[in-house]
């Protein structure tokens, strides 16, 4: 127990419009990491509520509020977090009390004695409406078969890392649903750890059917990424000589067509239709990826990061 009790703890909660749980849930860490060094960082993402105001007026040492500047959506918000984490250990969870902090101590065991670089929560028995879990599977799903990833609850939100992986993880867009694949491609070992889940007791989901599709789109850009970043060619490259060997496949038919059989092809859609269809596609998503790599080498080769912090509070207090 007593090295359990040395390491510092960071406990990374992103906000958005918790006031009702932000108390509640500050309570229930404090009872469930007692006798452990630890820290609560709140990052509040720009709450339209009074969650800013709440954390505030606790005066709680172990309490640390970041306030972003406007609202950049819960990756970013978990990267501010873990950025500011001075933590041996580093531990997120969602800020509506469907998470339950008693499961932290359970979960440690598994990266204290160097078992696990990544303890990630199942949620049993969850309890969430279909409109919440029906995406979730389909999410889950899909980055077990594209990825073999075999994790069966990419959503939870509980998870402990040791400092180097969650440092290491440079978080964007909506990559929050990716994080153990992340940590699972810098090499990080993962523990699955059954936790509890309890309802929603206030405050509104932020989640809806649109997941299912900003899963499916953001997997590709991770898998582009982190697969080929290095090696463009090898997609590129494949996909340009399958697609020259279409494109003469195509000329070679319609010069058939042409000098054996005397019929005109200057008027035939084969020849714009096609062209216009393939091309068009390659540009848009090759549009897309080149605007997502100039962002990233933006920001990392200059070390900055995709936020701004308006204020720190240490206990309600400037820090």
């Amino acid at each position: 127990m007593e090295v359990l009790t040395q390491a510092l703890l960071s406990i990374v909660v992103p906000l958005y419009n918790e006031e009702a749980n932000a108390g509640p849930l500050t309570q229930k860490i404090h009872e469930s990491l007692a006798g452990y060094n630890y820290q609560i960082i709140y990052v509040d993402d720009f709450s339209t509520d009074r969650t800013r105001q709440v954390i505030r007026e606790m005066a709680d040492p172990k309490v640390h509020l970041i306030a972003l500047k406007k609202n950049y959506g819960q990756s970013l918000a978990l990267a501010a977090g873990i950025d500011y984490a001075q933590g041996e250990y580093i531990i997120t969870m969602d800020g509506d009390l469907q998470n339950d902090p008693a499961d932290i101590p359970l979960m440690l065991p598994y990266v204290l004695s160097g078992e696990a670089d990544v303890v990630t929560g199942i949620r049993e028995n969850r309890r969430d409406s279909l409109v919440k879990k029906i995406p979730s599977k389909i999410a889950n799903f899909m980055v077990r078969r594209v990825t073999k990833l075999d994790i069966k609850d990419n959503g939870c939100a509980l998870k402990i890392f040791t400092r180097t992986i969650a440092k290491d993880l440079n978080l964007y867009g909506e990559m929050h649903r990716f994080i153990n694949l992340l940590a699972f491609l810098e090499g990080a070992q993962i523990k699955q750890v059954p936790v509890k889940h309890h309802p929603r007791q206030a405050g509104v989901s932020k989640y809806g059917l649109e997941r299912v599709f900003k899963v499916l789109a953001d997997m590709m850009l991770l898998l582009f990424i982190r697969k080929y970043f290095q090696r463009p060619i090898h997609l590129f490259g494949i996909l340009g000589v399958l697609l020259i060997f279409l494109g003469i496949a195509i000329n070679l038919y319609l010069l058939v067509v042409k000098l054996g059989f005397d019929q005109d092809i200057g008027n035939r859609p084969l020849l714009i239709f096609g062209m216009m269809f393939i091309l068009g596609g390659i540009q848009l998503f090759t549009i897309g990826i080149v605007m997502e790599l100039l962002i990233r080498t933006y920001y990392e080769s200059q070390k900055k990061r995709p936020y701004r912090i308006k204020t720190v509070l240490i206990g309600g207090q400037p820090a």
